[in-house]
């Protein structure tokens, strides 16, 4: 079998033609009739995927991301807030005041959020969330697509079976409901392609591209950089063991290269860096308990397909944002079969190495099966404590599998048509395995408009310098406040909110505000309905919790327990409150000024 061209010998693949002639080459050989037929099939499947927001792209809202949506709408909403008013982007006290938000340290995705703060200007959050989510399956699906039929196979229709797979994979689909951080990939096969050119001998230029590359891809999500470069580096020592001659000389040409590409990545990410890490907000570590994959969560098909619909198996996933596995069986078998059809090939043996590694990791530090745990121990429980791995949903480790399957699809199909007596049986197969995975369109609904408090400009007579307490304080179960301030152009800041910050003395990371007491007890009313007995205690604790807030007024919107939650602030702050539009409001800039 002819070797695939991706990690060809760099003594025979370094170029000698002239800078102007491979520059025109290049120009031409970059955008054919596949090329463009790809980007197009591409961008159709994306819209349809994401068919019922873009009915309405100004107000709709993905069922499946839980309160997601409206933290990154209030992502890409407060950084062109900062943009036009020239704010420090990174770090804000609109949210969670007066502590604020370490943005940098909450994929806030910049390399996004400032490049459409028009979009978002013009035509809100809702409408740059929809684009970004739409540009990124088919971006991402498009720049595999590109990487795969450059450097690893010769058919273009082989390619795009590769970069259909990475960019509508059953992960992919799953993020797409409320993650673009892990949507939005299309620069990493473009880093890596850089990468393999630089263990191919190119030079200085390729090394500056790499380096910026990297440092957008920092800002726009680095925990797939990360997934990425593991899997990366899992394929690459795999390919270099079954091609150890190629080794050395891959090494001398890469480091260098290598070096200068880091040094301009950490130039350009080192002041955001400093302040995830080290700036006000930052935190140490995020522990977010086992969070691998089910042993059947690799097997089965995912809830958004055609085969989640016709053969839903045991739920086993963690939420409608992770089903970063979901291959399904079939695509297994097929995967098996094309390793075992391609083993001579040094390319599909790292691929296939790759993919069972990943996979393994995302398992987690436990083999489970069905919910239940196996006391059986995995590779994962050697790294789970390794500083930045920690932090990781291990889970997500079966996204760093869908390329290496991608490759492998597409050198089997790539071979299928060379070889046409395998075609018929080998397209079978495909067929068989990706139909069950196809997506479906993802539910979205129109949302309640924002209150007319906040939409009119009501908020503006009882707000002086400090802050909003909506009953009950935005939280990760219920972040609809986040939206009405950014309706009120960010005119107040909020108590609480939806973000990762540190809580405790140790900094050790959680989703929302290190909770108040107050703040707590009123999200108890909210879920329970039920009216706690008021102290003198409970109210001292909440005219200090107001004052820790910088509070100018407290606001009862429309929602369950509407009247369990009046009665309990009332007799909290000895005020029955008074309406205002469609809210109930306490004015307590008196009560906190007493107490300072």
């Amino acid at each position: 079998m002819p070797q695939a061209p991706m990690l060809a010998d760099p003594a025979r693949t370094s170029t000698t033609t002239s800078p102007a002639r491979t520059a025109v080459g290049r120009l031409r050989g970059y955008w054919t009739g596949p090329d463009l037929a790809a980007a197009l099939g591409f961008t159709a499947l994306a819209v349809v995927v994401l068919g019922r927001q873009w009915r309405s792209p100004t107000v709709g809202y993905l069922t499946g991301s839980g309160q997601d949506q409206r933290m990154w709408e209030w992502f890409f909403a407060v950084a062109a807030h900062s943009v036009t008013r020239l704010e420090n982007p990174l770090g804000t006290v609109l949210q969670n005041y007066p502590h604020g938000v370490n943005l940098m340290a909450n994929t806030a995705m910049f390399g996004v959020s400032i490049p459409l703060a028009p979009v978002t200007l013009l035509f809100g959050p809702t409408a740059t969330w929809t684009l970004v989510l739409t540009a990124g399956l088919a971006g991402t699906a498009f720049a595999w697509y590109w990487l795969l039929s450059r450097y690893a196979v010769r058919s273009r229709a082989a390619a795009a079976i590769g970069g259909l797979f990475c960019g509508f994979a059953p992960g992919m689909i799953s993020h797409a409901n409320g993650h673009p951080n892990f949507v939005a990939l299309a620069l990493l096969p473009v880093i890596l392609g850089c990468v393999i050119r630089l263990g191919r001998g190119a030079g200085t230029p390729t090394a500056v591209a790499l380096g910026l590359l990297v440092a957008a891809q920092i800002l726009l999500g680095e925990e797939p950089l990360l997934i990425c470069a593991m899997a990366f580096a899992v394929f690459t020592v795999a390919y270099l063991a079954f091609r150890p001659e190629f080794a050395r000389a891959a090494v001398r040409s890469a480091w260098r290269p290598l070096l200068i590409a880091a040094a301009i990545a950490v130039a350009i990410t080192a002041i955001p860096l400093w302040w995830q890490f080290f700036g006000p907000q930052s935190y140490r570590t995020i522990d977010h308990g086992a969070m691998g994959n089910d042993l059947k969560a690799l097997l089965q098909f995912p809830a958004q397909s055609l085969g989640g619909l016709t053969n839903p198996g045991q739920d086993v996933s963690i939420g409608a944002t992770e089903e970063n596995a979901y291959f399904g069986w079939p695509l297994l078998a097929l995967v098996v079969a094309a390793s075992a059809w391609l083993w001579r090939a040094p390319l599909a043996r790292a691929a296939a190495v790759t993919a069972v590694v990943m996979g393994v990791l995302s398992l987690g530090s436990e083999l489970t099966v069905g919910r239940s745990g196996t006391g059986i121990a995995l590779p994962w429980s050697w790294f789970e404590h390794v500083p930045l791995l920690e932090s990781v949903l291990e889970t997500r480790f079966a996204m760093g599998a869908v390329p290496a399957v991608a490759l492998l699809l597409a050198m089997a199909t790539d071979r299928a048509f060379r070889e046409r007596a395998t075609l018929v049986p080998w397209c079978v197969g495909l067929v068989v395995a990706l139909l069950p995975l196809t997506p479906m369109p993802l539910p979205a609904v129109d949302r309640a408009p924002a209150p007319a408090f906040f939409a009119d400009g009501t908020w503006r007579g009882y707000v002086d310098d400090g802050s909003i307490v909506t009953v009950p304080l935005p939280r990760p179960e219920d972040a609809r406040a986040l939206s009405w301030q950014a309706r009120a152009d960010f005119g107040f800041p909020l108590a609480g909110g939806y973000f990762v910050g540190p809580a405790g003395v140790a900094k050790e990371a959680k989703y929302g505000p290190d909770d108040r007491p107050t703040a707590l007890l009123l999200a108890e009313v909210d879920k329970t309905g039920l009216r706690p007995t008021i102290t003198d205690e409970l109210r001292a604790q909440a005219a200090a919790d107001l004052r820790f807030w910088r509070a100018d007024a407290v606001v009862l919107p429309p929602g369950r327990n509407r009247q369990v939650l009046r009665e309990t602030v009332s007799q909290l702050l000895r005020d029955s409150g008074h309406a205002a539009d469609d809210v109930w409001v306490w004015d307590v800039r008196g009560l906190v000024a007493a107490g300072t």
